[in-house]
């Protein structure tokens, strides 16, 4: 089978690999769409790890069933977790399932860019969910982004009566834009430095800007991983206010606080990580009931030849939000 393995963001080669061997207890799943992510972009972090074949945003058809499994059968299209906890860690029972120690070392193989994936026994148990009839693949690959997102706003206790500015307004931010008015909130500004984000984030903010100065939201929600955007954050947000770190820095990067002003202003900062079992069903039902829409993002569907050009339209984001590679075309 083909798959587009990733030697670094401008080497991204179509080879030839078996088709996976499924076990007892597995699923081979032959995937229709994948989402590249601005995670499988961020070289300083993937380059480490290669070569290897990235992609976790993934819809497929369940192709093959092992004998001992349960609950899924051929045909069956499927939404697939790659990251899944064990449930009966110290983490896992309260409720920060996403710092799981199973969840950091599950994944399904070889990766998403690839024509057919086999999904480990714990990944059928507790990763598999059922696409509703009325969402495409191309929909599905949304549905790991938006947990995310769901998840970082639940963390953030985001509500109607908050004003919100999403500092970087890529993919990620966009969801958090649409996810906040689709709960009322009553004012969402959006920022960023490039032209074609900022014109995108026109059709669903209230206010756009690429200069926040004179700006203040009472939440605010980082999702561009540079120290700089964090910094504004800290500028922006209101006394009382709540801060939102959805991108990481780079490992080695440290970010100075103000302390002091944090302190007598009363402003907390909070992260978020990955997504759980709630927030992907919440994901599936914002997206199936169209409260969610995410067609208007897919900016390029591509063959898996062409994964090259879609880790570059990515990487640039001067052209592209949503590029998702299509195995099956």
């Amino acid at each position: 089978m083909r798959v587009a393995t990733y030697y670094s963001n401008s080497d991204v080669r179509v080879e030839e690999i078996p088709v996976p061997t499924v076990g007892a207890r597995e699923l081979l799943v032959k995937v229709h769409a994948s989402g590249i992510c601005g995670s499988d972009v961020m070289e300083w972090y993937r380059i480490k790890k290669a070569p290897r074949v990235l992609g976790h945003e993934i819809a497929g058809e369940i192709v093959e069933v092992g004998d001992e499994v349960g609950g899924h059968d051929v045909g069956d299209r499927v939404f697939v977790s790659h990251h899944v906890p064990c449930g009966s860690c110290i983490y896992c029972e309260s409720g920060h399932t996403s710092v799981c120690d199973t969840l950091r070392s599950t994944n399904f193989y070889p990766g998403g860019f690839a024509e057919y994936v086999r999904i480990p026994a714990i990944n059928v148990e507790k990763g598999v969910y059922n696409l509703p009839s009325s969402m495409s693949y191309s929909q599905g690959v949304f549905i790991e982004p938006l947990a995310c997102v769901v998840r970082g706003q639940r963390f953030l206790d985001l509500g109607p009566d908050d004003t919100v500015m999403v500092i970087g307004s890529g993919i990620s931010g966009l969801l958090h834009i649409k996810l906040a008015k689709s709960l009322g909130v009553k004012k969402v500004t959006a920022t960023d430095i490039k032209d074609f984000r900022l014109k995108m984030a026109e059709s669903y903010a209230d206010v756009v800007t690429r200069d926040i100065s004179g700006h203040h939201a009472g939440k605010v929600i980082v999702c561009a991983g540079a120290s700089s955007a964090m910094e504004s954050a800290l500028e922006v947000v209101d006394r009382g206010g709540r801060i939102l770190l959805f991108a990481p820095l780079k490992p080695d990067e440290r970010l100075p606080l103000p302390v002091w002003d944090m302190w007598k202003d009363e402003v907390s900062l909070v992260t978020s990580y990955a997504a759980c079992d709630h927030d992907i069903r919440t994901a599936i039902e914002l997206i199936s009931s169209g409260r969610v829409v995410v067609d208007d993002m897919i900016t390029h569907e591509l063959p898996l030849e062409e994964a090259r050009e879609g880790f570059r339209l990515t990487a640039s984001g001067d052209s592209s939000l949503k590029v998702i590679l299509r195995p099956d075309l």
